[in-house]
């Protein structure tokens, strides 16, 4: 039997609102929520459990540097027991007139590789990026 390794994802982006601003919306249930359209449970200190898109996200925050860092625990319904839980780590940083977000996410399940890298885009950046550009054309 072939055994599988857990994997690193590596990614950035840069969303048009202020790093600390960013930070704050992804600690907040209800603008988590907003900007994924999914319904989230996360709060901003360690030893919180947070829970997304339904449950099929869950984990423990195990670190935050107010405006600046998260780091939480986190696996995906599906994975296996078997399957060790995985690393999330997010850096906050101002860039431009919009703030960049840096992800380092480790231990990621070989067989969901493909699905959370691509997830990260799909459920997260780009789902942010238009809520807050329809936002911003509200105001």
């Amino acid at each position: 039997m072939q055994t599988l390794k857990p994997r690193t994802i590596q990614l950035a982006v840069t969303l048009p609102a202020p790093p600390g601003e960013l930070f704050d919306m992804y600690l907040d249930p209800k603008s988590h929520a907003a900007f994924t359209g999914a319904p989230a449970s996360i709060g901003p200190k360690a030893g919180a459990e947070f829970h997304a898109f339904n449950g099929a996200l869950c984990g423990t925050m195990l670190q935050v540097a107010p405006k600046r860092l998260v780091v939480q625990s986190w696996r995906a319904s599906h994975w296996a027991k078997r399957d060790i839980d995985s690393t999330l780590i997010l850096t906050f940083w101002p860039e431009g007139r919009g703030g960049r977000i840096e992800l380092v996410h480790v231990n990621v399940a070989d067989h969901d590789f493909s699905g959370v890298s691509q997830g990260w885009e799909t459920c997260y950046w780009t789902p942010w990026r238009e809520y807050l550009k329809n936002r911003r054309a509200q105001r």
